[in-house]
């Protein structure tokens, strides 16, 4: 797939293969194409594993990471911050579904089996994950499959956004049935509290479908949830300083996950909100995507 910065004026526009006598058209023309048509920058190309689980490329790009003071529903430890995503990266454009871990692991520990093999695999824990992405790595022969950092998982997320949701601004906390998010997330106003197949909703700008909601989703940076010597309660980690590149916390004993689930308000499906358990926990409300390395 080209981009536009790879296509020929002509490509971009095809009509400019007929012959115009409007010199204002051609201005215009000229004028966008000096300008660069300026738009988002955009995924491209992609594969699919021995799996069967499709990737995505993303880009490598910088952006803005956290809230903006204004945002309903913010919590203080999403202060904005500039971050460098220095190398692109394929990632899965699903969550990991029940039937690709049976086919790898060989059994389904998921609640809400009667989803089928298209269901979202849950009730794993952050080990679990590790497990499942070992023996994916040697299925495949390589050492690139892991975790999503929670930079590039939000950078994958907002895929050029601002908003809270990639779908649109956050219009209450709640469960009240908002077009914004319903449109790409299942939460608990629009899931009738239980999880849904994957790919069922409007996937963001890069492909990548149920970011937000259905299943919350492990990240690989370690965490602290409490800081005894201030008492203060959220995600603690040492990555959330101004222009960093490429980061991921190890420092703490759990573990970071992130997109709301099927049973949350819409606050907690913010592309910036975030949470961190144990990495033994096994949940029906959280499982994981993978990325794999260039």
């Amino acid at each position: 797939m080209k981009t536009h910065a790879s296509l020929s004026s002509k490509e971009i526009f095809p009509f400019l293969r007929q012959p115009y006598r409007s010199g204002a058209l051609a201005a215009v023309l000229v004028l966008l194409l000096l300008l660069g048509w300026s738009r988002p920058a955009t995924a491209q190309g992609g594969f699919t594993n021995r799996l069967g689980m499709t990737f995505v490329h993303i880009p490598a790009g910088t952006f803005l990471m956290g809230s903006p003071p204004g945002e309903i529903g913010r919590e203080k430890d999403e202060v904005q911050h500039r971050v460098i995503i220095s190398r692109g990266f394929y990632m899965s454009t699903t969550e990991v579904t029940q039937g690709q871990w049976k086919k790898l692991m060989g059994a389904n520990p998921s609640a809400f089996q009667e989803l089928g093999d298209r269901g979202p695999v849950n009730q794993v824990s952050w080990w679990d994950c590790q497990a499942f992405i070992a023996r994916l790595n040697a299925l495949e022969g390589t050492d690139r499959y892991r975790l999503p950092t929670e930079a590039q998982w939000e950078y994958a997320c907002r895929a050029g956004t601002r908003t809270a949701f990639y779908g649109g601004g956050i219009r209450e906390a709640s469960c009240r049935y908002m077009a914004a998010l319903a449109k790409v997330a299942w939460y608990c106003g629009n899931s009738g509290f239980k999880p849904h197949r994957v790919a069922m909703l409007q996937p963001n700008a890069w492909g990548l479908y149920d970011m937000l909601g259905n299943e919350a989703e492990w990240c690989l940076d370690s965490c602290r949830w409490r800081n005894i010597w201030t008492r203060r309660v959220n995600v603690i980690t040492d990555t959330y300083r101004n222009n960093v590149t490429d980061p991921v916390s190890t420092t703490g004993e759990d573990r970071v996950f992130r997109g709301g689930s099927w049973n949350q308000s819409s606050q907690y499906q913010r592309a910036a909100d975030r949470a961190c358990f144990n990495p033994g926990v096994r949940r029906s409300d959280i499982g994981f995507r993978v990325v794999r390395l260039q």
